[in-house]
């Protein structure tokens, strides 16, 4: 990615987003597939705010693999500042910090 990880362009726009009065809480790496809006609407229903960065858009395949790894699936989730991981890490996260049973 020209210009920094994605994690640092992620960075900067939460900053920004901090500074505008806003309360960011997940960031969702997207590829558009069916897992990533099940997350997506997961967070939702949950009460969560979270941004979606899409595949293609807002980074590249080659930046994606760069931040996480040659095998990371999609969705990868951001929670705050921490990398939490893709779709089943993040259902395991959110059980254990008592989200939902």
């Amino acid at each position: 990615m020209i210009g920094g990880s994605v994690t640092e362009k992620i960075i900067r726009e939460k900053k920004l987003y901090h500074l505008q009065g806003g309360k960011m809480t997940a960031v969702i790496y997207s590829n558009g597939s069916q897992e990533c809006e099940r997350m997506a609407l997961l967070l939702k229903s949950l009460g969560g705010e979270f941004l979606e960065y899409k595949l293609g858009y807002h980074f590249t395949q080659r930046g994606f693999e760069a931040e996480f790894g040659e095998n990371a699936e999609y969705p990868q989730i951001n929670i705050g500042f921490r990398h939490i991981g893709n779709m089943k890490e993040t259902l395991q996260h959110l059980k254990a910090e008592g989200a939902f049973v």
